[in-house]
């Protein structure tokens, strides 16, 4: 049996995903897995038991990866299943960003209701919400992942000239772009000729404050900013200075304080991008698939801190994975403790991933408690676990 702890309100069509005769769902002192949303994992003591962690959507700022990786516990997110009602909502926030569609909704409520020519008002009125169409535009693309690419694609679709930048585009990402979707040479570039830009890169030491004083001063006056990826990739003061003096026509985003949610240029969403039943219950199932492989098989897909391992189990073997310090002669010393207790390996795969190396062992007999730990004992060994053959 696995039990997994679960925060947040996770779909229940996910959740279904998780056999009953094999999983537990509930609070546990012991869980074999964490399945969660937006919970601040960062405050949370994780118990020794917590094999992986699986957040469904794709920021992972509130998981503490590295200690996760210290201690041998893969973190999972669900890039890509959430794409569609992120793509939605910044097409959206385009259009009432252009349009002044939501000022001028604003105004219409204002007026008295008993007033006997609100009509007459409303077209007497309507010219201060004039604002430009979309279409021929050009839009620039920061980020070419699964949202990035969604997103430049619809732009695409509707007549806008779209123009993309992310120096580290996958090959999956490239074969989903458009063709009609130009590379830009750099960020400068990209900033210099677009009407509109929408952001869609992750959040790390690397891309904080991605968008600042420099990057606005490269950006045509009037332009509008969307940002539904994440607030610390547009340094705050720099967007303020951008916002009053013209730079910006409009920014408009699902991270909001304060003193953006009353700013007159800015449009706050209240941290809507994946909030539609199809894309909660699309991120459940996908974290939901990839806990489930990792915990019965040991494979990884989609983790932040371990690398992609994908071998598919055979009937007749046990599996054995190894988590430990990536560094040389480690592969060695499993070996020998294999063929010190009369084990022969069937298939080995070991991958590493920044300070991290990961193995799965397939070996022909079973896998008792003391050649873990034997395995346990040598020096950089992280976690050692074993799983019985696959029965179909």
């Amino acid at each position: 049996m696995f039990s997994i702890r679960t925060y947040d309100t996770i779909s229940e069509s996910g959740l279904a995903n998780f056999p009953r005769k094999t999983y537990t769902l509930g609070e546990t002192d012991a869980p074999d897995a964490i399945l969660l949303r937006s919970h601040d994992l960062h405050t949370t003591l994780l118990p020794r038991s917590v094999l992986a962690v699986a957040r469904a959507g794709a920021g992972v700022n509130n998981i503490p990866v590295s200690s996760c990786s210290k201690h041998g516990i893969v973190v999972f997110n669900t890039p890509g299943a959430n794409a569609n009602s992120v793509k939605e909502l910044v097409i959206c926030g385009m259009l009432l960003a252009s349009r002044r569609i939501v000022e001028g909704i604003t105004w219409v409520r204002s007026l008295d209701a008993d007033q006997s020519d609100v009509p007459g008002l409303i077209e007497r009125a309507k010219k201060r919400f004039k604002g430009p169409e979309i279409m021929g535009k050009t839009l620039g693309v920061i980020g070419l992942g699964a949202i990035g690419v969604a997103v430049a694609n619809a732009g695409s679709a509707l007549g806008m000239h779209v123009v993309g930048h992310d120096p580290f585009i996958t090959v999956q990402s490239a074969w989903g772009l458009s063709s009609d979707v130009q590379r830009a040479g750099d960020l400068e570039d990209l900033l210099g000729q677009s009407d509109y830009v929408t952001i869609h890169a992750p959040l790390n030491d690397q891309t904080r404050d991605l968008i600042g004083e420099t990057q606005f001063r490269q950006m045509k006056p009037g332009v509008r900013l969307l940002n539904f990826a994440r607030g610390g990739l547009v340094q705050r003061s720099a967007l303020l200075d951008a916002l009053d003096s013209g730079t910006l026509a409009s920014y408009v985003t699902d991270f909001v304080d304060a003193e953006l949610a009353l700013h007159a240029k800015v449009l706050p969403v209240p941290h809507l991008g994946a909030s539609t039943p199809e894309a909660e219950a699309n991120c459940a199932k996908m974290a939901v698939r990839q806990l489930r492989d990792y915990l019965e098989r040991g494979t990884v897909t989609n983790s932040v801190n371990f690398p992609e391992i994908l071998l598919p189990p055979r009937p007749d073997t046990y599996r054995i994975q190894i988590v430990n310090r990536n560094e040389p002669g480690m592969i060695k010393q499993l070996a020998a403790v294999l063929a010190q207790n009369g084990m022969n390996i069937a298939n080995l795969v070991n991958k590493g991933r920044d300070l991290l190396a990961y193995n799965i062992i397939d070996v022909g007999s079973a896998v008792d408690h003391e050649v873990l730990a034997q395995l346990r004992a040598i020096d950089g060994v992280i976690r050692v676990r074993s799983t019985e053959p696959l029965r179909t």
